[in-house]
């Protein structure tokens, strides 16, 4: 009789040991699911942010190229018969030059975004 209960007993016990096994490997496949889905949303964050900042950083440089051109060349007509042009160049292209490092400069919020140091901390 004793032999039977320690016999039920040791299958008993041997069966939760199973199943506790089991529901932990069901918990683990459902974080390591959880963890693989978070991994993909941040790539496609860092992704969209990238390209946001390429687009801005691309128009940024070649509009503050072009300022900068304007006023190296306003620079040049200044003292001669066009002076009055050569004034209102430096201006604008001076405007404009400000604006494009602007929009260069902001660009990179974008990159800090990507790379979460303005999402909240880990």
């Amino acid at each position: 009789m004793n032999r039977c209960v320690l016999l039920w007993v040791f299958l008993l016990g041997s069966n939760i040991y199973l199943f506790a096994q089991q529901v932990s490997a069901n918990l683990s496949e459902d974080s390591l699911r959880a963890q693989v889905l978070s991994l993909q949303a941040d790539v496609t964050n860092i992704q969209i942010n990238l390209g946001l900042s390429q687009k801005k950083f691309q128009k940024g440089m070649a509009l503050a190229t072009l300022g900068y051109t304007v006023t190296i060349a306003g620079g040049l007509m200044l003292g001669r018969e066009n002076d009055q042009l050569g004034q209102g160049l430096l201006v604008a292209g001076g405007i404009t030059g400000v604006t494009g490092t602007f929009m260069l400069v902001d660009s990179f919020k974008y990159l800090g975004r990507a790379s979460g140091k303005t999402r909240r901390k880990r």
